[in-house]
């Protein structure tokens, strides 16, 4: 492979196309720690499987989906979001598992950022050679991004109550 074409290639992978990927394997991910949770007797098994599917997996799809619909987030801030999304899980997955309140918190600042710009890309108005998402599923993805945002507080005074106990 020449560098022409080393460059090429990598000027084409897009975070947003990484984003959506990547939310579909923590799908998996979650549905496969789902699968041995029971047996192995694994304590907090089942919140890591539904938190993997439902906040890594199914809202990254979500957010970086919203992100490609207004074609935000292609460059250094759509790799920076990528970033603070997957390291802002991986922190409160650890922290909340390993009883560190304080290392959940920094992760759930992380997944503000991209959650609150996913919220405003539903409201901008997409580029004129891109298709518009019909005004159903901005709603729907409002409705689901908005449910996470809420989620973080809740889940995270959740995890400082559980550390306490």
């Amino acid at each position: 492979m020449t560098a022409a074409s080393t460059v090429a290639v990598r000027s084409s992978i897009r975070p947003t196309a990484v984003g959506e990927a990547l939310g579909v394997a923590l799908v998996i991910a979650g549905g496969l720690v789902a699968a041995v949770a029971g047996p192995l007797q694994l304590e907090r098994g089942s919140w890591l499987a539904a938190y993997l599917v439902l906040v890594c997996g199914v809202a990254q799809c979500l957010v970086f989906r919203s992100f490609a619909h207004v074609g935000w987030a292609n460059g250094r801030r759509g790799w920076g979001a990528l970033a603070a999304w997957n390291a802002g899980n991986l922190l409160v997955m650890v922290g909340a598992l390993a009883r560190l309140p304080l290392v959940a918190d920094v992760g759930g600042l992380l997944l503000v950022v991209p959650l609150v710009a996913a919220l405003r890309a539903t409201f901008a108005t997409p580029p004129a050679s891109r298709v518009s998402a019909g005004r159903s599923t901005r709603v729907l993805a409002r409705l689901v991004l908005a449910a996470v945002l809420i989620g973080v507080p809740v889940g995270l005074v959740l995890t400082h109550l559980r550390s306490a106990g």
